[in-house]
Order: structure tokens, then C-alpha cells, then sequence
């Protein structure tokens, strides 16, 4: 199973890298594929029966913020996810998991492209963003596996324990003070504790979709890649700590690479 994990990830990972270098158009059609992929699966997740009405709608808020925010207009984007949630409330009758598809996927993809789009250090931001949840999962799952101990939250991911946060924290220090270091930074301090932070919070990512699947019944969100499970399932750590990175970039007027 680790060996289909590392050959599945290895596959993705090359288009993944090469549309994030090639930035707009390719980046933004990328993400939007990805996130109407991500819209499927939570539907198929949320619904016994698959709602198509409710599905195409959320859908559609989600593809229509990408554009928007690819043509540079991110604040109307927020609102039209925001709109998507309200109309799916209706059309669902309150099923508030169905509601919150457009915010759950839409927000960490408008926050992705919008990232991408910085033309000071967009590249730069994505990649070490990538690199950042990719060694906190990696050291979450080693330091697991080889410490073990209590658990993090048994009811929700019987897996995950206090020694693979602390592992995955790390991790993600780490690379935060390997890109300061490349970006000649004055100190390396500041961008390591501030990956370690998101590293922690893409923990916190993974454990909110454990959740969502315990409380729905359901093992993985899709079978779409072998040794994964679904696309939510691979990147659902990316999917918290990409919406506080962009969250800290607003605040800050720019990427946290800039003034962090």
C-alpha cells in the first residue's frame, strides 16, 4: 500500500509542478478541474442519493468564483461562494454539510489561484506552501509510526496521535527555514514557526475530513487515486492551511514570503 501511495503521489505531482510554473491560464484551469472533482466527491459524500440539482449548483459557485478570481476580482469571488452556500441551504432544505460544498472547496481554491497570481512571489508562495503540507503529512505519518503513543482524537481518525502532530509540525518548520534560507532571508526563525504553525493546522485539515467521513459512514470520499482514496482525501491538510495563508497575505497586503 505505501509503495501504490508514493507511486500515485509521484504521478500527480509532475502536471501539479508544471502547471504551478506555468502559472494562468494552466494553474487556474488545473484548480478548477481539481475543485470540480472535489465538488463530486462531496456530494457523493454528504448524499446517499446523488443530488444533481444541488451538485450542479454548488458547482457552478465554485467555477464561477475561479473565474472571477482569475480575472482579478477575488472579493466578488468570496461572495459568489457565499451566495452558492445560501442557494444550496434552499435547495437542500437546510442540509448544512450539502450548504457549506461551495465554501469547503471553494475557498481554498479561489485562495490557491489568488496566491498564484501575485507576480512578486506567487511561484514562490506555492511552491512552499506544496512543500510545507507535503512534510507535515510525511511527518506526521513517520513519527506516528514510529513513536506511536496517545492518541490525537480517537473518535474521529484512530490513526493520528499526539507524536505525529509534533512530527508534522516540525516537518513543516523545516521547510519554512530551508525557504528563508533559499530566499535569503534575515532571519529563518520567523517563516519556521510559521510553518510549523500551518503544518499544525494542516493536521487540523485532516482531522475535519476524517470527521466528515466518520460522520457520514464512509472510508474514503472516492477511489479515484489508488492508494489515496479520493482527492479531498489527499488534500484535505491543504485545504486549512492554504486559506490561512491567504487569510495572513490579505491582512498583511501580500504573501507572507514578502514581510513575514
Amino acid at each position: 500500500m505505501l509503495r501504490l501511495r508514493i507511486v500515485s503521489a509521484t504521478v500527480l505531482a509532475v502536471p501539479v509542478l508544471l502547471c504551478v510554473v506555468a502559472g494562468s491560464p494552466y494553474f487556474d484551469i488545473l484548480v478548477a478541474v481539481g475543485a470540480m472533482v472535489m465538488v463530486w466527491e462531496w456530494f457523493r459524500l454528504c448524499s446517499e442519493s446523488f443530488p444533481m440539482t444541488e451538485a450542479a449548483a454548488g458547482g457552478i459557485s465554485v467555477l464561477v468564483a475561479l473565474v472571477l478570481t482569475s480575472l482579478g476580482e477575488p472579493r466578488t469571488a468570496l461572495v459568489t461562494l457565499a451566495g452558492g452556500a445560501v442557494v444550496l441551504a434552499l435547495l437542500s432544505r437546510g442540509q448544512w454539510w450539502l450548504s457549506a460544498g461551495p465554501l469547503y472547496i471553494g475557498l481554498p481554491a479561489v485562495a490557491l489561484v489568488w496566491l498564484r497570481a501575485d507576480p512578486a512571489l506567487g511561484l514562490e508562495t506555492v511552491i512552499w506552501l506544496l512543500a510545507m503540507v507535503w512534510a507535515s503529512d510525511v511527518g506526521a505519518y513517520a513519527a506516528g509510526r514510529a513513536i506511536g503513543g496517545p492518541k490525537l482524537a480517537a473518535t474521529w481518525s484512530p490513526n493520528k496521535t499526539w507524536a505525529g502532530l509534533i512530527g508534522a509540525t516540525a516537518s513543516a518548520g523545516a521547510v519554512g527555514a530551508v525557504t528563508a534560507g533559499l530566499l535569503a532571508m534575515a532571519s529563518v526563525w520567523p517563516l519556521a514557526l510559521a510553518s510549523a504553525a500551518l503544518g499544525a493546522a494542516a493536521q487540523g485539515g485532516d482531522l475535519f475530513e476524517s470527521f466528515a467521513k466518520r460522520r457520514f459512514g464512509v472510508k474514503d470520499t472516492s477511489t479515484l487515486i489508488p492508494g489515496h482514496g479520493g482527492l479531498l482525501d489527499r488534500v484535505d491538510g491543504l485545504v486549512a492551511a492554504v486559506v490561512l495563508t491567504a487569510l495572513i497575505g490579505a491582512i498583511g497586503n501580500g504573501s507572507m514570503l514578502a514581510w513575514i
